[in-house]
């Protein structure tokens, strides 16, 4: 069998929770291969939402194993509590949960670090969520940082205070004020804690299954522009969010990869500093915020919006290898009689252009925009035969841009407020 990857298009929150939990019962395995608390996968159902920040978003479904894979790091603090919120559902969360050995350990001082690195930037500052993601991945590709495996370690402790003294060295020359006993005693009490899960060599695992016939589904994290190598550095994240990520954050061979589902929203948001050439800065982007509840669901920041923008999408969808695109949120268009489509880049020199040009953040770039009827009518309830036909011909307009066909419409964030189209997903 195949790995399927599920990732976003945009620069994160495109809505990636709720699908891994509509598409989790065609799978036997969900796995998420990069990223770590900075992540917020919403989920809603039942009248009730959930938030998941480190655990793959199949847990909500009683008969799919969940993996948090060796390329995500892992804050036991925050995995404990995570746990600790889903217990009034009576979930079988230990027996359907799998973490990594090989995954990488957030420690208290890493969130530390993210603070004082982030502060003193001033404001070159990159809009961090300070969740001690940058910090961690700084250590693991400089060979000392601590993984899941090590917690079983007979000398754990040493090898802790090993890197914490290396840490609070560096954290001298800054000007934060904590208390190191108490954050190391909530470290130490959450490590236990994550001793009673199941901790696995997850590449082996996830071999066992494909060869078994299992169908899994890799769930990324942020989103293709914020990839370490092709986002708008260096206002990125620290690992590699696209598909070839899922490889190496898993422990899969390119060969096994399947369907390469792309999530975008209907529009486009970004959260903390970076480029945003759409960005609306003003009432028709406030409305649009408001309308789509734009907020970080990890940090309560509001997001930036604006227009959906073609060249950066076909340039994600060109680096992941696309194979069906899931578009989020149309219900938040409806407010808007007419609604713009930016197609092509203009440049300092005059240049049109729909490729992302190198050079970003100091580029002058003037989105050129087509514009379209809206269809300014609820979605609520409606199948895709009832699609308004403003909504139809956007849909059209994008698939022909965008030469992927786009086999899922999101009409609200309610796991049934979902419109499966042409080409199933799965």
């Amino acid at each position: 069998m195949k790995v399927d990857v599920l990732l976003g298009l945009q620069w994160g929150d495109e809505g990636k929770g709720k699908i891994v939990d509509v598409l989790a019962p065609r799978y036997d395995v969900v796995a998420r291969f990069q990223g770590g608390p900075n992540a917020g996968h919403t989920l809603e159902f039942d009248g009730i939402k959930h938030v998941l920040h480190q655990i793959p978003s199949g847990i909500f479904r009683d008969k799919t194993r969940n993996v948090i894979g060796n390329g995500v790091v892992l804050d036991p603090i925050v995995f404990k509590a995570e746990i600790e919120k889903l217990q009034k559902y009576h979930l079988n969360v230990k027996g359907n949960l799998f973490i990594s050995k090989k995954a990488t350990l957030i420690i208290p001082t890493h969130r530390l670090l993210d603070q004082a690195q982030e502060k003193a930037k001033g404001d070159d500052k990159i809009g961090s969520t300070l969740k001690g993601i940058g910090p961690s991945y700084q250590d693991k590709i400089g060979r000392q940082g601590l993984r899941v495996g090590d917690v079983l370690s007979p000398n754990f402790r040493e090898k802790l205070k090993k890197l914490v003294d290396l840490h609070l060295e560096i954290l001298k020359a800054h000007d934060l004020v904590f208390n190191w006993s108490e954050l190391e005693g909530q470290f130490l009490e959450a490590i236990e804690f994550l001793k009673e899960f199941k901790l696995i060599d997850s590449e082996y695992f996830l071999n066992k299954e494909l060869k078994a016939g299992s169908r899994v589904l890799a769930e990324g994290a942020q989103g293709s522009l914020l990839d370490i190598d092709f986002g708008s550095y260096p206002f990125v994240t620290s690992s590699s969010t696209v598909s070839a990520g899922a490889c190496t954050g898993l422990g899969v061979a390119p060969c096994h990869i399947g369907e390469v589902y792309g999530i975008f929203k209907a529009y486009s948001t970004r959260v903390g500093s970076g480029p945003f050439p759409t960005e609306l800065i003003n009432e028709e982007g406030e409305a649009m915020r408001k309308q789509g509840n734009e907020y970080g669901s990890t940090t309560g920041r509001p997001r930036r919006c604006g227009w959906i923008d073609l060249p950066s999408l076909k340039y994600s969808i060109m680096i992941n290898g696309v194979t069906q695109l899931l578009m989020m949120k149309a219900d938040v268009l409806s407010i808007f009689s007419r609604i713009k489509i930016c197609t092509q880049y203009k440049l300092n020199d005059g240049t049109l252009t729909d490729q992302v040009p190198y050079e970003q953040i100091h580029a002058n770039i003037t989105p050129v925009y087509q514009e379209v009827k809206g269809w300014n009518c609820s979605l609520k309830g409606l199948v895709e035969q009832n699609l308004p036909m403003e909504l139809q011909n956007y849909i059209t307009f994008l698939e022909k841009a965008l030469e992927v066909p786009i086999s899922l419409i999101s009409t609200g964030p309610d796991r049934t407020e979902t419109i499966h189209r042409f080409r199933h997903p799965a």
